[in-house]
C-alpha cells in the first residue's frame, strides 16, 4: 500500500479545495456544516446543492463512466471526501443513493434497472433511504420479519422497519424483505426497491435526544412494489444486502475521519483556552484520540486498497467498532473539557456543537450493528472462532 500522493494528485486536490471554497459561498454558504436534522427547512437547500455537485461533475465520482460517473481512482475519491469535510460541506443527502444503493444496481442490477434507477441518483433528482432494521431485527439482520408476498407482477409488503434515515424525505427505499417463510433464515429474503409515496406507509419520526428527527419508524400495510424492482434474485437478496453494507465502509469513511479531526480540533483548542489542557490527565486523553484517528486513517486506507468491487477484507471487520468506541470516547472527553458548563445547555455555537457530539455520539455505539455484534463478527468470520451459541428454532 503506498501511502503518497503524487503531482497528479496534489493538482486534483487543489482543484477540489478551490472549487468548494468558491461554490460554497452566496447561495450555499449557509449549508456549511449543516445536517438534516437541522430542521424541515434545510432539506430543499440540501437537495439543490446536490444537483449543484452534480452539474458541476462532483457526484458519484467513482462510478464507471458508461453509468455517468468519472471512475476516480481510490485515491482521487478520498481526496475529495477529505476536501468536502474540511471544507465543512454539508452531510451528503444522497449518501445513500450514490454510494450505497447506486453500486449496488451497478453490482447486481439488470440492464433495465441500471437505466432506469442510475440516471436519477447521478442527476441529484431522487432522495433514498434504506430499509433494514426492524425491532426485531437490527444487528442480527436475518430475523427480518417484514413480508413480501407476490401478487402478480407486483410485491404486497407488511410489516415495520425502524432507524429509518431520511425516511420522512425520501422518494424510493431499498428494503430488505422476506419473500420465502420456508427457507433458512439467511435465504428466504429479497432486496426490493419501493416508492416511498404511496398509499400504505406510515412514517412516523423518532426524536434524538439531541431534540431533532433524523430517522422514522415506517410502517408497511399492504404497500406494493413491482417484482421487476428486485435487485438480484427473488430470495437472494441477503448477499446483496452485504453487497451494500460493504459499499457503505468505502471511501466515504475517509471523509467521516476529517470531521473527525475538526471535532478534535475543537476540543483541542478549547482545552488551551480554557487551561484544561494543563490537567496530566487531560493532555494524554487528547494524545491517545489524536494517535488512535491516525491508526483509524492508515487502517481505512489498507482496507480499501485491499478490497475488490463488492467485497471487503477481512481487515474491514474492526472498522465499525474501532471508529464508533473512539467516538464515543471522544464525546466524553469533550464534556470534560468542558467542565462544569458542559451541564448547561450552551447557547454559543461551539458549546452547542460539542453538547450534540456528546449526545449523537452515544448511538455511535448501537447503530449499524452493536458493538458486541460486531465482536461477534470479528470473531466468527475474521478468528474462525466457535459460534456463539444461538437458540434453537421452534418447530
Amino acid at each position: 500500500m503506498d501511502l503518497r500522493f503524487t503531482a497528479e494528485d496534489e493538482a486534483f486536490r487543489d482543484q477540489v479545495r478551490q472549487w468548494l471554497n468558491t461554490h460554497l459561498s452566496g447561495r450555499f454558504s449557509a449549508l456549511k456544516g449543516a445536517t438534516p436534522d437541522m430542521g424541515e427547512e434545510i432539506i430543499s437547500e440540501m437537495m439543490a446543492w446536490e444537483r449543484h455537485l452534480a452539474e458541476h461533475g462532483w457526484h458519484c465520482l467513482g462510478w464507471p463512466t458508461e453509468f455517468g460517473g468519472r471512475d476516480l481512482s481510490l485515491i482521487q475519491q478520498v481526496i475529495f471526501n477529505e476536501e468536502y469535510a474540511r471544507a465543512q460541506g454539508p452531510w451528503r443527502l444522497g449518501h445513500i443513493a450514490e454510494h450505497l444503493l447506486g453500486p449496488t444496481v451497478i453490482a447486481y442490477g439488470t440492464p433495465e434497472q441500471k437505466a432506469r434507477f442510475l440516471e436519477p441518483i447521478r442527476r441529484g433528482d431522487v432522495l433514498w433511504c434504506q430499509g433494514y432494521s426492524e425491532p426485531s431485527a437490527g444487528s442480527d439482520l436475518a430475523n427480518v420479519k417484514t413480508q413480501a408476498i407476490r401478487d402478480g407482477d407486483q410485491w404486497v409488503i407488511t410489516g415495520q422497519k425502524v432507524w429509518t434515515s431520511l425516511a420522512q424525505w425520501a422518494d424510493w427505499g431499498f428494503f430488505l424483505c422476506r419473500t420465502n417463510t420456508e427457507a433458512p433464515r439467511h435465504r428466504g429474503l429479497s432486496y426490493i426497491l419501493m416508492n416511498m409515496r404511496q398509499p400504505g406507509i406510515t412514517i412516523r419520526p423518532i426524536v434524538q435526544m439531541t431534540g431533532h428527527s433524523e430517522f422514522s419508524e415506517v410502517f408497511l400495510d399492504g404497500a406494493r412494489a413491482e417484482v421487476s424492482d428486485t435487485i438480484g434474485p427473488i430470495d437472494g437478496g441477503w448477499r446483496v444486502a452485504m453487497g451494500t453494507l460493504a459499499f457503505e465502509r468505502g471511501v466515504s469513511t475517509l471523509g467521516q475521519q476529517l470531521q473527525f479531526k475538526s471535532e478534535l480540533d475543537e476540543i483541542i483548542s478549547l482545552a488551551k483556552e480554557n487551561g484544561r489542557a494543563q490537567d496530566p490527565t487531560i493532555r494524554q486523553r487528547i494524545a491517545k484520540a489524536y494517535l488512535e484517528l491516525k491508526i483509524m486513517r492508515l487502517n481505512a486506507l489498507r482496507v480499501l486498497s485491499a478490497s475488490n468491487e463488492t467485497e471487503l477484507g477481512k481487515e474491514a471487520m474492526i472498522t465499525k467498532l474501532y471508529w464508533a468506541s473512539w467516538h464515543r470516547s471522544l464525546g466524553e472527553l469533550a464534556m470534560d473539557v468542558m467542565g462544569p458548563a458542559s451541564m448547561v445547555m450552551g447557547t454559543d455555537p461551539r458549546s452547542a456543537r460539542l453538547q450534540r457530539l456528546f449526545q449523537f455520539s452515544r448511538s455511535d455505539t448501537i447503530y449499524a450493528g452493536s458493538n458486541q455484534i460486531q465482536r461477534n463478527i470479528i470473531g466468527e468470520r475474521a478468528l474462525g472462532l466457535p459460534r456463539e451459541p444461538r437458540p434453537e428454532a421452534k418447530s
